[in-house]
């Protein structure tokens, strides 16, 4: 893989990882649109609903799998460290 490729592919990691930071900790403060909805999470203490959890993992699993192939892509270029006294 080439260069830019792996740097595209963390910067999507990276954006993907904010966003899903966002949707994990959106609290949907209107009851009525909260039971509405077939994927929302609700808190046990707090008693607020949490809609959009379910797609910030999916967007981790995609920032992961993203962040791994350009690290592994990335270390299979470059030359194991030799040591300093051979």
């Amino acid at each position: 893989m080439k260069f830019k490729a792996e740097v595209t592919l963390l910067l999507i990691a990276i954006t993907l990882f904010a966003l899903s930071m966002f949707c994990y900790t959106y609290a949907d403060t209107t009851t009525t649109t909260a039971a509405t909805t077939g994927a929302e999470v609700k808190s046990f203490t707090t008693g607020t609903f949490y809609p959009f959890r379910s797609i910030a993992l999916i967007f981790v699993g995609i920032a992961s799998i993203s962040m791994v192939t350009a690290s592994i892509s990335y270390s299979k270029k470059t030359k194991p460290l030799t040591p300093l006294n051979p």
